[in-house]
C-alpha cells in the first residue's frame, strides 16, 4: 500500500478512479464543508473512513503538510511505452504531445510537471525507473492529484523509448541552454515529444544526440537558465497556445471553405 496526503491528491484519486482504496484517515480537529463533502464521496464509494487525532495522521503521512487527509492506496499502475503509441483515446484526432523526463530527482520539481502537463493537455508522460524521483506522496502533493488523471509509462532506456516514438512519427524536441532555436520560434503543434533535463545538468548526452531538435528558453538576466519545472512550464503552455491558435485558424477556414462552396452552389441554381 501507498500513502496519499493532502486534500487534492485524496480528492483527484478518488475522481479519477483508477486506484483501490483501503481506508481513509480525517483529522477530528478539522471540520469544514469540503472535508465533510470528500468523506461523503468516499463513503458512497464504500471506502472506509476513520477519525483519528492529527497527530496519527502526521505520523501515518510521515509530515504535518496532510491538510487533515491521508489515503491508504494500492500504487500507481504504470503503463508500457507501447501504451504511448497510439494518440489519447479522449483526442483521438489531435496532434499528439508527450512529456519526457530525463532524470528529474526532486519529487516537488516531478510533481509541478505533472501538475503544468495535465494543464497544458499532455497526452502522455515518460518516466525514467532509474535517477528520477518516484511518484512519491510528496510529488502527488506536487501535482495537486494531476498525477492520478495522466498517461505515465515508466522505462528502463529513455533513449531507446525515444527512438521507439521516433519510429512512429513523433518527433523528440529537447529544451537545453545550448539549443540554437527559441522555443517561441519552433512550430510545437505537431505529434512532438518534450524532453526535459536534470536539476543542474540538464540532458544526458546520448539524450541530447537522439533529440530532433534543441531548443532554449532566451534569458535577459544574469542567470543562464530557469528550474526545470518552470521551464517546462514556459514551453508546455507555449505548445498549448500554438495548438489552440492552429485549432482556431483551422476552424475558421472550415468555415469558409463551407460557405464558399455554400455561395458557389447558389450561383450554378441562378
Amino acid at each position: 500500500m501507498e500513502v496519499l496526503y493532502g486534500l487534492h491528491p485524496v480528492e483527484e484519486a478518488l475522481r479519477a478512479g483508477k486506484r483501490r482504496f483501503d481506508y481513509v484517515l480525517v483529522a477530528r480537529e478539522r471540520h469544514d464543508d469540503r472535508l465533510e463533502r470528500l468523506v461523503a464521496a468516499c463513503r458512497e464509494a464504500g471506502i472506509r473512513v476513520r477519525q483519528e487525532p492529527r497527530e496519527q495522521l502526521t505520523q501515518a503521512a510521515q509530515t504535518a503538510a496532510h491538510q487533515g487527509v491521508v489515503a491508504l492506496v494500492r500504487p500507481q499502475e504504470f503503463l508500457a511505452i507501447e501504451d504511448l503509441f497510439a494518440p489519447d483515446p479522449a483526442k483521438p484526432d489531435a496532434a499528439r504531445l508527450l512529456l519526457a523526463l530525463d532524470g528529474v530527482e526532486d519529487p516537488q520539481n516531478l510533481g509541478a510537471l505533472l501538475r503544468v502537463a495535465d494543464g497544458a493537455g499532455v497526452d502522455g508522460v515518460v518516466l525514467t525507473e532509474r535517477r528520477s524521483a518516484p511518484l512519491s506522496a510528496v510529488a502527488a502533493k506536487a501535482s495537486a492529484g494531476a498525477a492520478e488523471h495522466l498517461r505515465i509509462a515508466r522505462v528502463v532506456n529513455l533513449v531507446r523509448a525515444l527512438e521507439d516514438l521516433k519510429a512512429k512519427n513523433l518527433w523528440i524536441v529537447g529544451l537545453d541552454e545550448r539549443g540554437q532555436t527559441d522555443y517561441d520560434r519552433f512550430d510545437l503543434t505537431g505529434d512532438l515529444v518534450l524532453v526535459l533535463g536534470r536539476e543542474g545538468a540538464g540532458l544526458h548526452d546520448l539524450v541530447r544526440r537522439t533529440c530532433d531538435h534543441l531548443l532554449r528558453i532566451p534569458m535577459a538576466g544574469g542567470v543562464s537558465s530557469l528550474n526545470v519545472a518552470a521551464a517546462g512550464a514556459v514551453v508546455l503552455y507555449e505548445a498549448a497556445r500554438q495548438r489552440r491558435a492552429s485549432a482556431v485558424r483551422f476552424a475558421a477556414g472550415a468555415v469558409q471553405d463551407s460557405a464558399a462552396r455554400t455561395t458557389k452552389r447558389k450561383g450554378l441554381g441562378s
